[in-house]
């Protein structure tokens, strides 16, 4: 099984766009919980999450977040990001054949524009990042966050795609 964890601050639109596309994951039995690791939204965050059924953390940190969280894989994600495709059975493929760390690659369609892929890398979510839960337990300690757990995990690319959460800043005016 697999957890979802997204940090969030003020993204209740994000929020809600990345949810929705994980219920397909929800139905057919892949993503058992999604944890939401709120760092003082004052949006309708909180109903959004309450809504779909997340368990919606305060003041806490990243390392009781992952331990909270009921699935052997956790996959971390920005608020606004969206995997496309046949994501749940790839996702599935790859965690019952015991695969390492992996992030997802952006879509065709949706890359940065050539000039802000050659003068600026992408942050280290924001392809989001999928490991064993043991491992982001092992990694989220002295105060982390999950860009800094993405970035330390070494996760290779796998062929799912993402709409990166920039997508959904700009369709919400952010």
């Amino acid at each position: 099984m697999l957890s979802v964890l997204i940090e969030i601050l003020d993204d209740e639109a994000e929020l809600a766009a990345t949810l929705t596309v994980l219920v397909a994951g929800a139905v057919e039995g892949l993503v058992s919980d999604v944890v939401i690791l709120d760092r003082g939204s004052k949006d309708g965050s909180s109903a959004v999450a309450d809504a779909a059924g997340c368990l919606f953390l305060t003041d806490t940190t990243l390392a009781d977040a992952v331990g909270r969280t009921r699935g052997e894989w956790l996959l971390m994600l920005e608020p606004g990001a969206r995997p496309m495709g046949r994501w749940v059975e790839e996702m599935a493929e790859h965690m019952a054949l015991g695969g390492g760390p992996v992030r997802l690659t952006p879509a065709r369609q949706l890359r940065r524009s050539l000039i802000a892929r050659l003068f600026s890398r992408p942050a280290a979510l924001e392809h989001g990042c999928l490991l064993r839960k043991s491992e982001a337990l092992r990694l989220a300690t002295h105060g982390r966050t999950p860009s800094e757990l993405a970035a330390l995990s070494g996760a290779k690319r796998m062929r799912t795609e993402i709409a990166p959460a920039w997508v959904a800043r700009r369709q919400h005016g952010r």
